[in-house]
């Protein structure tokens, strides 16, 4: 394959890729545009984000196996048309039913974009370039989360919420047609006849669809005081458990959970899962932070993250250069420290720091994140044999999502329970025999009490004072799950010793 090959097949890929990931995070910011054009309520609306989730989150594990039953080339086609097609629907829809289901079907066109194009991008390059490839591919993955809020926010204020999703037909129809000039399927991939396995694929479809929504809905619905959270997830986790013996057991699986014997690939997929887990849910604080505290709008809240999506783009080719030259591991352990330094700046954030403060620490989160993502993922699949790569990106493509949702769940949880603690904590200290209560009370009634008399003044006075209460119940919430993440990423450096450096000019294998 010639230089110019290689990257005419970089960019049929990663466009729709970008585009994808794009589309899991744009809706957020329209939701109010929507609700309104729509005449929906708030469930209704965030079921436009739900639905998407789910169906995506189905098809990421099928991915591999669905490539192989109509061929890999084949099914990325129909992938972008529908994913394309289903985009011009969603613009079009005038109700809020149509809406969701329109972007259900854009899920299922989506899902399989993350992992066959990092297939496609691994073997279009050789071993000695898989950082390359990955820094390419991470542009999507890593960058589209962070550019999708502030895209939707721009787009639905001065167009309407409609062009978030038309905005993707025109590059899903050049995406087309470069992969139908472009892109070839290898020798190992032609389309081959295979049982349909209705006994797992109806396991992982319930199973990821179910774990998806209590994700999503679980804080809403106060977790499992829900009795729809509970039984949903004790399907899933039955649904799971079930599969992941039954795939076990065929000798044609629709994922092929035995890579996971390889401790490279486990250790990588581990590393990865926290490294998601902590990415999604700073994402996820960062601008409820600058919003609840600091005041925040919601084009500033995004602007916070924008800084940090450019250091990516900037560290992830470098990260590519760098393990050509260095031990990969090298490289991914500096970058494990540099994002867990990150979050441990904002642990320190108080209710009086300025922009450039956030800012600062989401370029630094940056520049971390392209150095894991890009030496992770190059060490993940250099133990893998090429007609394995489909299975093996598809495990590492469905870790990643549902990392990302764990995290965002887990985090929003956190942040809730914290500032509910603090609170009442703080609380306690709200009392008539406090000597520190009563010098605030005495000086908030002297503030306030040029316009008002009497118990007037006292009550004025103590609803500023539970004001602040709230203020910083809310900031300790937020350092608390900011120490959370930071002890979460030293403890997964360590496993980078578990992963496997491949010798130059090694081939791939797969320990079985």
């Amino acid at each position: 394959m010639n230089k110019s090959s290689k990257w005419i097949i970089a960019l049929a890929v990663v466009l729709p890729t970008l585009l994808e990931v794009i589309d899991t995070s744009v809706v957020n910011v329209s939701l109010d545009h929507i609700r309104g054009s729509l005449s929906a309520g708030i469930d209704e609306a965030t079921w436009t984000i739900t639905a998407y989730l789910v169906s995506n989150a189905i098809i990421i594990p099928l991915t591999g196996w669905l490539s192989r039953f109509f061929g890999r080339k084949r099914y990325l086609m129909f992938s972008v048309t529908l994913f394309t097609v289903s985009s011009f629907l969603c613009g079009s829809a005038t109700s809020i039913s149509a809406l969701i289901f329109f972007r259900v079907i854009q899920g299922i066109g989506g899902g399989a974009l993350q992992p066959i194009s990092q297939t496609i991008l691994l073997e279009a390059f050789p071993p000695a370039e898989y950082g390359m490839a990955m820094a390419l591919f991470g542009v999507g993955v890593m960058f589209g989360p962070i550019v999708g809020p502030v895209l939707g926010g721009w787009i639905t204020d001065n167009w309407s919420w409609n062009w978030i999703f038309y905005v993707n037909i025109p590059i899903g129809i050049i995406s087309i047609l470069m992969i139908m000039f472009f892109i070839q399927d290898p020798p190992y991939l032609r389309r081959t006849k295979e049982k349909i396995d209705f006994i797992g694929l109806s396991l992982i479809v319930v199973g990821i669809g179910f774990l998806q929504v209590v994700l999503d809905k679980g804080q809403r619905l106060d977790w499992f005081s829900s009795q729809s959270i509970i039984a949903m997830a004790a399907v899933s986790l039955i649904c799971i458990i079930v599969f992941i013996f039954w795939e076990l057991s065929r000798t044609d699986p629709i994922l092929n959970l035995r890579q996971l014997k390889n401790v490279s690939f486990a250790s990588a997929n581990l590393i990865q899962a926290v490294a998601f887990f902590v990415l999604f849910g700073s994402i996820l604080l960062l601008p409820l932070f600058v919003q609840q505290l600091l005041g925040y709008n919601a084009f500033l809240s995004g602007m916070v993250l924008a800084p940090g999506g450019v250091a990516t783009l900037i560290s992830m080719p470098l990260s590519g250069k760098l393990i050509q030259k260095f031990n990969p591991k090298a490289v991914l352990a500096a970058g494990l420290l540099i994002t867990t330094y990150s979050i441990l700046m904002m642990s320190q954030f108080n209710a009086y720091i300025g922009y450039n403060t956030v800012a600062f620490s989401r370029i630094v989160m940056g520049l971390g994140m392209g150095m894991v993502f890009v030496p992770l993922t190059s060490l993940a699949f250099s133990t893998i044999k090429k007609e394995e790569m489909g299975n093996a990106t598809s495990i590492f493509g469905i870790v990643r999502n549902i990392a990302g949702s764990f995290g965002i769940a887990i985090m929003t949880t956190l942040l809730a329970r914290r500032a509910q603690f603090h609170q009442f904590r703080l609380g306690e200290q709200l009392n008539p025999f406090d000597p520190r209560y009563q010098l605030s009370l005495s000086k908030a009634t002297a503030m306030i009490g040029y316009n008002k008399t009497g118990s007037g003044s006292v009550a004025a006075a103590n609803g500023l004072i539970y004001q602040q209460l709230i203020k910083q119940s809310t900031l300790f919430a937020f350092t608390d799950a900011f120490y959370f993440s930071t002890l979460l990423m030293l403890c997964i450096i360590p496993i980078i010793f578990l992963l496997k450096t491949p010798k130059p000019g090694a081939q791939p294998v797969i320990a079985h």
